[in-house]
C-alpha cells in the first residue's frame, strides 16, 4: 500500500505487531464527523486511485455539510460481502452465467471471481413442516436436504469454483447472528493493513452488524455481485440522524419493546436513505445484544444503517464470542487511535437529532401488517378489535348454526346483531364488541375445540432479531418454566416453534436446564434458520387450515421476527404481530389476541386462573442466568468447524470445473437470461412509447408483494410450470428456494396472495386486466405480460408511497424487468428497491411532491408515452421526463440519483456494466 494525496499512511503498533493504517487526522475536518462517516472517510483514503476515488471526493466527505441535502457522490468499497441462500443462490447463478458470457465474448472466464471475502450462510431453506415433538428438528432438516439437494450441490460447486467464497452449511444458524458472533472482524487485518470492517449483504437485515460497530447494509443481489467483483458502490454522502439515548429500560420491558418504539419514532420522523447513529449516556446502559436488535431493524424504519460506535461493551462481546486476544487488542487500539471510540459525553455533529428516554419504553407489539405500527400492550385487545374489522369479510354461515356435535359450554358474552347487518358480534360487559364466529374443529388425534377470529394460529420464536439476544431468550424460557409449574400449556390450535439464530442458544438453554420446559409447552427446536420470519411457517394442521379458509376466519400469528407484512407469514393467517419471545409464549398460552393480556387471566392452571404477572420472570433472575449459563467456550466449540457441515453436507456430490454444467431438467437452478444476446457495447437508451399499465398499486407495497418468498399456490402460473415439469404439489417448496430458476420467479412476480391491483375491483392476488384481449378481462399478471411481449408492448407499473419497502429482494426487480416493465412511476421509493430497479435496467420515476396517480386522474387503463429518457445518452441524467397518458401530460422526477447509477442504466443493468468493464480491462 502506498501513501495517498494526504500522506495519511502510517504505522500502528499493537502488542508487538505493526500495522499500516490510513490516519483520519491527516484530513482536515475529520474529527468533527460522526462515527459512520469516519468509517466512510477511511474507506476513501485507502481506495483513492485518482479515478473512482479522488482527493476531491475525500475533501468533500471531510467537509461534510450536515444540513445540506445529499448531492455529492462517492464510491464506497466494502471489505466483504455476506449472503444468505435465498438471495445468494441467484448471485452464484449469475456469476456462473457471467463466466460463460465472458467466454463467449472472448475473455477469460475465471476473471469472474470474488476479489474480497464473500461468505454465505444457508438459513432460509428450512421449513417448519414438523413441530411440537422431540424429533421435529431432525425431521425438518431431513426434508430440507431432500427438497434442496440440487441447490446445495450447486453451492458446493461454487465453493470450489470461486476463490474467496465460503459457505456455512444448513443447520448452523441465521446469517446475521453467525455474522456478529463469528464472521464479523470489526477491524480487518489484511496484507498488513488494518482498517474498519465494512460489509454489504444480500439481506436487508445485514444492518444487525451495526450493533458491533461494523458499517454495512443490505443491497440487492445484483449490487452484491458487482461488489464481489471489485465494483465500488455508488452513493451520495448521506445525512446522518443522531439518536440520543438516555436513562435505562424499566423492569418488565425488553429489547423488543425498545426496538418497536424506535421503529415507530424513526418511521414517523422519516429516515429513508439516511444513516442513523446512536449516542449518549443511555448507550452504555444497552447490552451489545440490545444494540444488535436495534441495528437489525434498520430496514423496518427505512434507514440505510443504524450504527453504534465501538466501546468497552463491543470488546466484551467480542471476548465472549471467542475472538482472539490479538483481534480484540487491534479493535481497541485502532478505534482509539482513529477517534472512533465512543465518548458518551460528547455530542457529535449530526444532520438531525432525536432523543429517547429509555425509561419511557413500555411493553409493546406491532401489527397487524407493518413493523412500524407499534401497539402498547395495554391497548392490544382494543386495537385488535378495531383492526379486525378490515379483515372480516364473511362471518355468517353453517358454522354459526347449531352444531350436531356437542362441545363444552362457553363462558363467552352474549351475542348482539345491533346495527351491523348479518355480522354477529360479541358484547363485553364494558360495551365493546367484536366480530365473532365460532367454528367447531376436531383434530386427527380427537382433540376438539372452537376456532374464532383472533385466535393465535402461529406462535413462533424465530428470527435473528430476537433469538440473538440472550436476555429475551432466557426470559422466554423462564416464562415457559413458570407456566409449566402452574399447569399451563399451549392451546391446541397454536402452531408453536423455536428456531434460534445459532446453536449457542440451545447450548445455554441446556446448561440452564430450561429446555424441558420449552418442550413441555410445545416450543421444541424446529431448526436453526429463519423459518416463520420469512414465511417458512409450513402448513397449519389440515383441520385448522380448512376451518380457517372455509369460514374466512381472521386468525393471527405472533412471532419474534422483524416483518409481519400481509401474506408473508402464512397463507392462512391474515393478521400478524411482532412481539418479544416471552410474549410469543404468553399468547400461545392464551390462544387469542382478543384478551387484555396484562390484566385478564391468560389461562386456567392447576390452582385456578393464571395472569401474565404470575409467570413473568424477574429481570434479576434473567440477568443471573445469562451470566451463569453463557460462556466463551460455547462460541469457540460451535464455530470451530463452521464451514465443515454435517455428514449430509459433506456427502453431497460436488460438480467440478470452472464452468457449471447446467441441467436442462432442473426446476431449481437454470442459466440466467440476462446476458443473452449482449454485445460488447451497450445499445443507446430509448424513450418509451405505447406502454400499458401492468399493475396500479397503492402505498406501502413491499418487495414481498412484488416477489413473495413463501408458498407457491396451486393453480398459479408458477405452480402450473412446476407441475408441467413433473413436480408434485408436496414438492413445490417455496418461491425463495426456487430463486435460482428464473422461469419460476418470473411467474411468481406480483403473485402475492394479498396484492391489490387497483386495475381490478376488490380482487386479491397476482391478477390484472389484459388489454391485449377483447374487453380487457381479468388475467394472471404473468399471462398478461406474455401477451404484451408477443405484441411488442412495453409495460409500466404505477405505485404510491414507500414502494418496494422491506426485504432487499433483488427478484422484485429482476422479475419486474423480465416481465417487460420498462418504468415504475411511484410517489416514493425505499432505498434498496429503487437501486435494484436501476440495476436491472428499469427506470424509476417519481411523481412530484403532492402529486400522485389520483391527482393526475390516472386509472391505469391509459396508454403511456415517456419522453426525455434519451438525454441519458448524452452522458448526464435528466432531472425530469415527460409522461403522456391518453391526453394527460405531466412531468415525473428521474430517480437515477448518481452518475454511477446512470452508467448502470445505460448498460441495461449493473451486471452488464461490470461485465463490459472487465472485458475492456
Amino acid at each position: 500500500m502506498s501513501a495517498n494525496s494526504f500522506g495519511s499512511l502510517n504505522k500502528l503498533q499493537v502488542g508487538g505487531k505493526s500495522y499500516d493504517i490510513y490516519r483520519l487526522d491527516a484530513v482536515e475536518g475529520s474529527a468533527r464527523l460522526p462515527y459512520s462517516l469516519k468509517v466512510l472517510l477511511e474507506n476513501l483514503l485507502r481506495t483513492e486511485d485518482g479515478a473512482n476515488v479522488t482527493a476531491d471526493h475525500i475533501r468533500a466527505l471531510a467537509g461534510w455539510d450536515s444540513k445540506a441535502q445529499p448531492s455529492k457522490e462517492i464510491q464506497f468499497t466494502p471489505a466483504r460481502v455476506i449472503m444468505q441462500d435465498f438471495t445468494g443462490v441467484p448471485c452464484v447463478v449469475d456469476l456462473a452465467t457471467m463466466r460463460e458470457a465472458v467466454r463467449d465474448l472472448g475473455g477469460d472466464a475465471t476473471r469472474i471471481n470474488p476479489l474480497a471475502p464473500a461468505e454465505m450462510v444457508i438459513d432460509h431453506s428450512v421449513i417448519v413442516d414438523y413441530f411440537g415433538s422431540p424429533d421435529a428438528f431432525e425431521r425438518n432438516v431431513q426434508v430440507e436436504y431432500e427438497r434442496n439437494r440440487e441447490r446445495y450441490q450447486f453451492l458446493r460447486w461454487g465453493q470450489t469454483a470461486f476463490d474467496e467464497f465460503k459457505v456455512v452449511p444448513p443447520g448452523t444458524g441465521i446469517v446475521h447472528q453467525v455474522n456478529i458472533e463469528h464472521l464479523a472482524r470489526v477491524v480487518f487485518d489484511r496484507d498488513g493493513v488494518a482498517y474498519p470492517d465494512t460489509c454489504v449483504g444480500t439481506d436487508s437485515h445485514t444492518t444487525m452488524e451495526n450493533g458491533i460497530g461494523v458499517l454495512g447494509w443490505g443491497v440487492g443481489g445484483i449490487e452484491a455481485e458487482a461488489a464481489m467483483l471489485g465494483q465500488p458502490i455508488s452513493m451520495l454522502i448521506p445525512r446522518v440522524v443522531g439518536f440520543k439515548l438516555t436513562g435505562e429500560l424499566p423492569a418488565g420491558t425488553t429489547a423488543t419493546d425498545l426496538v418497536l418504539t424506535i421503529t415507530e419514532m424513526l418511521r414517523k420522523h422519516g429516515v429513508v436513505g439516511k444513516f442513523v447513529e446512536f449516542y449518549g449516556e443511555g448507550v452504555q446502559a444497552l447490552p451489545l445484544a440490545n444494540r444488535a436488535t436495534i441495528g437489525n431493524m434498520s430496514p423496518e424504519f427505512g434507514s440505510t444503517c443504524a450504527i453504534f460506535p465501538i466501546d468497552d461493551e463491543t470488546l466484551k462481546y467480542l471476548r465472549l464470542t471467542g475472538r482472539s486476544d490479538e483481534q480484540i487488542a487491534l479493535v481497541e487500539a485502532y478505534a482509539k487511535e482513529q477517534g472512533m471510540w465512543l465518548d458518551p459525553s460528547v455530542e457529535p455533529e449530526f444532520s438531525e437529532y432525536l432523543e429517547l428516554d429509555l425509561g419511557t419504553v413500555v411493553p409493546s407489539l406491532a401489527g397487524p401488517k407493518r413493523p412500524q405500527d407499534r401497539i402498547s400492550l395495554s391497548a392490544a385487545k382494543d386495537t385488535w378489535r378495531r383492526d379486525v374489522q378490515n379483515y372480516v369479510t364473511s362471518v355468517r354461515g353453517p358454522a354459526d348454526e347449531a352444531s350436531d356435535e356437542s362441545f363444552p359450554a362457553s363462558d363467552s358474552p352474549a351475542i348482539s346483531h345491533s346495527g351491523n347487518g348479518d355480522k354477529p358480534r360479541e358484547v363485553d360487559p364494558d360495551g365493546s364488541s367484536r366480530p365473532h364466529r365460532r367454528v367447531p374443529v376436531t383434530l386427527e388425534d380427537g382433540t376438539r375445540f372452537e376456532l374464532d377470529h383472533g385466535h393465535v394460529a402461529v406462535a413462533a420464536i424465530t428470527s435473528c432479531t430476537n433469538t440473538s439476544n440472550p436476555y429475551v431468550m432466557i426470559g422466554a424460557a423462564l416464562l415457559a418454566k413458570n407456566a409449566v409449574e402452574k399447569g399451563l400449556t399451549r392451546k391446541p390450535w397454536v402452531k408453536t416453534s423455536l428456531a434460534p439464530g445459532s446453536q449457542v442458544v440451545t447450548d445455554y438453554y441446556e446448561r440452564a436446564g430450561l429446555t424441558p420446559y420449552l418442550d413441555k409447552i410445545g416450543f421444541n427446536l424446529v431448526g436453526y434458520g429463519c423459518t416463520t420470519c420469512i414465511g417458512n411457517t409450513g402448513p397449519l394442521q389440515p383441520e385448522i387450515s380448512k376451518a380457517v379458509n372455509d369460514n374466512d376466519l381472521a386468525v393471527t400469528a405472533v412471532l419474534s421476527g422483524n416483518r409481519n407484512f400481509e401474506g408473508r407469514i402464512s397463507p392462512d393467517v391474515k393478521m400478524n404481530y411482532l412481539a418479544s419471545p416471552p410474549l410469543v409464549i404468553a399468547y400461545a398460552l392464551a390462544g387469542t389476541m382478543d384478551i387484555d393480556i396484562l390484566n385478564d387471566p391468560i389461562a386456567d392452571g392447576t390452582d385456578g386462573p393464571v395472569h401474565l404477572r404470575d409467570i413473568w420472570p424477574e429481570p434479576e433472575e434473567v440477568a443471573s442466568i445469562v451470566e451463569s449459563s453463557i460462556g466463551q467456550e460455547m462460541f469457540v466449540k460451535d464455530y470451530a468447524d463452521v464451514f465443515k457441515g454435517d455428514e449430509r453436507w459433506r456427502g453431497l456430490d460436488i460438480p467440478t470445473g470452472d464452468l457449471f454444467e447446467w441441467d436442462a431438467s432442473s426446476t431449481y437452478v437454470r442459466k440466467a437470461p440476462y446476458f443473452d444476446g449482449m454485445g460488447a457495447e451497450p445499445e443507446p437508451v430509448t424513450d418509451i412509447h405505447g406502454a400499458r399499465v401492468l399493475a396500479r398499486l397503492g402505498d406501502s407495497v413491499t418487495t414481498d408483494h412484488i416477489s413473495p418468498a413463501g408458498s407457491i399456490k396451486v393453480g398459479t402460473p408458477a405452480a402450473q410450470y412446476l407441475q408441467e415439469h413433473g413436480v408434485e404439489v408436496r414438492d413445490f417448496n417455496s418461491y425463495g428456494s426456487r430463486r435460482g430458476n428464473h422461469e419460476v420467479m418470473i411467474r411468481g412476480t406480483f403473485a402475492n396472495i394479498r396484492l391489490r391491483n387497483q386495475l381490478l375491483d376488490d380482487v386479491e392476488g397476482g391478477f390484472t386486466r389484459d388489454f391485449t384481449r377483447e374487453g380487457a378481462p381479468q388475467s394472471y399478471i404473468y399471462d398478461a405480460a406474455q401477451n404484451y411481449a408477443a405484441q411488442g408492448t412495453p409495460l409500466v407499473v404505477i405505485a404510491g408511497k414507500e414502494y418496494g419497502s422491506g426485504s432487499s429482494r433483488d427478484w422484485a426487480a429482476k422479475g419486474t424487468a423480465l416481465l417487460g416493465v420498462r418504468a415504475v412511476i411511484a410517489e416514493s421509493y425505499e432505498r434498496i428497491h429503487r437501486s435494484n430497479l436501476i440495476g436491472m435496467g428499469v427506470l424509476p420515476l417519481q411523481f412530484k411532491d403532492g402529486e400522485s396517480a389520483a391527482s393526475h386522474g390516472l386509472t391505469g387503463t391509459e396508454t403511456f408515452d415517456i419522453t426525455g429518457v434519451t438525454a441519458l445518452n448524452e452522458g448526464g441524467v435528466p432531472d425530469e421526463v415527460t409522461v403522456k397518458a391518453d391526453g394527460r401530460e405531466f412531468t415525473a422526477v428521474v430517480r437515477i440519483d448518481t452518475p454511477g447509477e446512470a452508467d448502470y442504466y445505460r448498460n441495461g443493468g449493473i451486471m452488464q456494466y461490470v461485465l463490459r468493464n472487465l472485458l475492456r480491462k
